[in-house]
């Protein structure tokens, strides 16, 4: 374990070196160029959730959609906020939040899933949420100790998305038994 610099005068010394990196300073341990890249295929998977709970809350119809598409809604905000603060790290971190239409998709971990059946919808949802958890939680193993600040930010994000994939088993199980049973396709 390397000892805790407790001098003063050399933590002032470098801090002043090399403001233009903001943040990032020597004792930064990670690589911040692969960072910044996985930062922004998580990016990319919030944007493509985004959408695609945006469509489906468009899309969706039938006598259960109700309060489906309140789920799909709420998931798309929350969605959107997780987008926001990846991007906000990436700039934190000197980087770009890549935010190019052309590439989303292919950069995504999760697809975008165009179904027009609810019970799909809700399936092709759970999936991505599914994906976004094994991913962050790789993530957070990955980073370690190297970089707390994004650690933390994975750890926020993976919280709200365990929390969407039970949100959306719950919808599955609670469907009636007519759609249930599709459900089990």
């Amino acid at each position: 374990m390397a000892e805790f610099l407790t001098d003063v005068k050399t933590l002032r010394e470098r801090a002043r070196q090399e403001m233009e990196k903001g943040p990032v300073t020597d004792a930064y341990g990670a690589d911040l160029d692969r960072v910044i890249q996985v930062c922004n295929e998580a990016l990319a998977t919030e944007l493509v959730c985004v959408l695609r709970y945006k469509r489906h809350y468009y899309t969706a119809t039938g006598i259960h959609s109700e309060a489906v598409v309140a789920e799909f809604a709420e998931h798309a905000r929350e969605e959107q906020e997780h987008a926001d603060k990846l991007a906000e790290r990436i700039a934190q971190l000197g980087g770009e939040p890549d935010f190019n239409p052309d590439t989303l998709t292919a950069r995504s971990h999760a697809e975008y899933g165009d179904s027009l059946d609810l019970v799909e919808m809700i399936k092709e949802d759970l999936v991505a949420e599914r994906i976004a958890v094994a991913a962050y939680t790789e993530i957070i193993q990955w980073l370690g100790d190297k970089d707390p600040t994004t650690s933390q930010v994975f750890k926020e994000l993976l919280a709200q998305e365990e929390e969407h994939a039970d949100d959306l088993r719950t919808l599955l199980e609670r469907l009636p038994r007519d759609l249930a049973e599709r459900r089990a396709d």
